[in-house]
């Protein structure tokens, strides 16, 4: 090889490996994503498709509610009703919103000790920084490694200590883990 092949050749090695480097770098103001999980093909996701409800006439169309735009249609499916009256659950109480008369006595109970304003944003915030303390190493990024469980790994409670723990305290657990082989 001659030598300016090798000049050559030496200054691509370089810069690859430069690119490669300023590359995996960046996005530092995204939040990291730990679990990888995405369809690498761009073929719509089969789970986002939902069936509609089939088609009726009213039973007299001088008594249908006047159209309201971006508002629902009887045919719209929802799943989440769909779910609530699956459960066994009334959809009405689903619908108004707020805390049904049933469930106050629960909500009271679990905020006996009192209920922090903003907890939702504390914890995402909290979340993030767990996140990015746990982004991984280069060669992870690259090759779509799930970073989840080493992200979060000191929070992971291991299932015999706190059966153990508990027993100890004499709180009953009918229902223990099985020992990890």
């Amino acid at each position: 090889m001659t030598g300016t092949g090798m000049t050559f050749l030496r200054f691509a090695s370089v810069a690859a490996f430069a690119l490669a480097t300023l590359s995996a770098c960046s996005g530092d103001r995204e939040v990291p994503q730990l679990m990888n999980a995405r369809s690498g093909s761009d073929s719509p996701d089969e789970f986002s498709v939902l069936p509609t409800q089939p088609l009726q006439a009213p039973a007299d169309f001088q008594t249908l509610p006047t159209p309201t735009p971006g508002g629902s249609n009887l045919t719209d499916p929802d799943p989440r009703a769909d779910a609530v009256a699956a459960l066994g659950g009334r959809v009405s109480a689903e619908r108004t919103g707020g805390v049904p008369a049933a469930d106050q006595g629960l909500v009271q109970y679990a905020g006996r000790n009192g209920i922090a304003d903003g907890i939702r944003t504390t914890l995402a915030t909290e979340d993030e920084d767990v996140r990015r303390g746990g982004r991984g190493r280069i060669l992870e990024r690259v090759f779509n490694t799930n970073l989840y469980r080493r992200a979060y790994e000191d929070q992971i409670l291991d299932p015999q200590d706190e059966l153990l723990r508990w027993r100890a305290a004499g709180v009953r657990t009918p229902a223990a883990p099985p020992p990890a082989e």
